[in-house]
């Protein structure tokens, strides 16, 4: 349980719910609060405050409404997982992850050779029923779940293990490999949840998720990967920056 020290103005114009939630999500962002931890029930935090119940209630939901708190039934409040934003261009959630210290890491849930369905032999330049590498992971963060994604991958371009694909990105490995990844075409959407989906990503079925599909180019021009991935909207976000003609 975790009580931070909160100091209270009662002269001042800022209400007192909002000093109280200033200072928690200040508690929250220094990561004296981390991910995880569990704040004390609004009737301790009001005693200790000095403040009513109502007051300390609008506090904590101001916090859940940026989404930097959690209510669970039977476990309290919560701090979450900050959302991960991901910048559009050509590098894995891995990479992204990593860049930022978030402790990326996977499950390998399939790991098998397939005959290539119609809609990705097209995407990968081959012909329909040739068998490629299947891939299906789920990639963590904080331990808590944040992607389920599926690769399929040409004949012949990799030979790695289900092992080194929980310890190393997709997009590590090809460039470990050799393969220069120069361009992708990519597409993004949302969708409900599947029953399969939700259990996975810790989510409810019908939950909107974030989806990607992208197939991915190395410099001579060859498909080498492609790829139906999808997010939880609540901790994912994708951001480009625009520029006018």
């Amino acid at each position: 349980m975790h009580r931070p020290a909160v100091t209270l103005d009662r002269g001042s114009p800022v209400p007192l719910y909002f000093q109280v939630a200033q200072q928690l999500e200040a508690a929250i962002r220094s990561g004296e609060l981390p991910p995880g931890a569990r704040l004390e029930n609004e009737l301790e935090l009001a005693a200790r405050c000095k403040l009513s119940r109502p007051t300390v209630r609008q506090a904590i939901q101001h916090l859940v409404d940026q989404g930097l708190l959690v209510r669970k039934r039977g476990v309290g409040t919560q701090v979450v997982q900050p959302q991960v934003k991901r910048p559009i261009e050509l590098s894995s959630l891995y990479d992204d992850l990593a860049s930022t210290a978030q402790s990326p890491t996977t499950r390998v849930l399939e790991f098998t050779y397939v005959p290539a369905p119609d809609d990705v032999a097209k995407e990968l330049g081959l012909a329909p029923g040739t068998e490629v590498l299947y891939l299906r992971r789920l990639r963590l963060t904080g331990g808590e779940p944040l992607a389920l994604m599926t690769n399929h991958l040409p004949p012949g371009l990799i030979d790695v293990t289900p092992a080194h694909l929980q310890e190393h990105g997709l997009y590590e490995t090809l460039r470990d490999l050799g393969i220069d990844l120069r361009i992708a075409h990519q597409t993004i959407g949302a969708r409900g949840a599947t029953a399969a989906e939700a259990r996975l990503l810790d989510e409810r079925r019908g939950t909107p998720l974030l989806t990607m599909t992208r197939t991915a180019y190395d410099d001579k021009g060859r498909a080498v990967e492609y790829g139906s991935h999808v997010y939880r909207a609540g901790r994912y976000s994708f951001s480009h920056t625009l520029v006018s003609r």
